[in-house]
């Protein structure tokens, strides 16, 4: 899997103003230039065992759905921003698990997080940013989507995926493709799979296919969330 290692640049709108200037238009996102690099220790791999990783969750099991760096680099997505620091006046966290074919695939950790930072921990990798960090990431390959943001606000599994890169829709979900069945907290959503909303400790489950593995709740206890 390919990290992105790259440089940001910031750009400030211009602020003076008279009694008839026009306001200042909002700041630009960050923009990036970007090489791409291969590190041997630190880029995570699927894996078939699950264990507990960094966040106290299981890791998931199966191949990646795609590789987290076809994040968006810094520009603004569905109105959700990447800034240098984690916003953290909302707080709220989802997880997510996808089947194809019935088989387990994974979600990788680091999407959402602009020049990727991989850190080992006994727990497996935890990613953070050097650019920026969007409103909507994942800081490990366990399903957690973590939602941190300036103010509340009503996110949605659709944002997420776009920032990401990735499509989500009724028939397929990244590369895989298929009838796509939606369980939230075990129960049926009958709607977009974008439009499901990432509400404190949902329980999320897409599959792309057949069989259709019976939804199971997270076990949130002895976790920070």
């Amino acid at each position: 899997m390919a990290a992105l290692a790259a440089s940001a640049a910031i750009i400030l709108a211009g602020c003076g103003a008279t009694k008839d200037a026009v306001p200042p238009a909002p700041a630009k996102p960050l923009t990036f230039s970007v090489t791409s690099t291969t590190p041997t220790t630190t880029v995570a791999t699927p894996t078939a065992r699950a264990y507990v990783g960094p966040n106290g969750l299981p890791i998931e099991t199966g191949p990646f759905l795609a590789p987290s760096t076809t994040t968006a680099l810094g520009r603004i997505v569905d109105g959700v921003q990447c800034e240098r620091f984690a916003q953290l006046a909302y707080t709220t966290y989802a997880h997510l698990q996808v089947y194809v074919a019935g088989h387990s695939r994974a979600l990788p950790g680091g999407i959402g997080l602009v020049d990727q930072i991989p850190e080992a921990t006994p727990q497996g990798l935890f990613y953070g940013a050097r650019a920026c960090m969007y409103w909507l990431h994942t800081r490990a390959a366990d399903g957690l989507i973590e939602a941190q943001s300036p103010v509340p606000r009503r996110f949605t599994l659709g944002e997420l995926f776009a920032i990401w890169n990735q499509p989500l829709t009724r028939r397929r979900v990244a590369a895989a493709h298929g009838p796509v069945t939606a369980f939230v907290d075990g129960r049926r959503w009958r709607h977009s799979p974008a439009a499901i909303p990432l509400t404190a400790n949902a329980s999320i489950e897409l599959a792309v296919g057949r069989p259709v593995p019976k939804p199971a709740r997270v076990d949130w206890v002895g976790t920070a969330f």
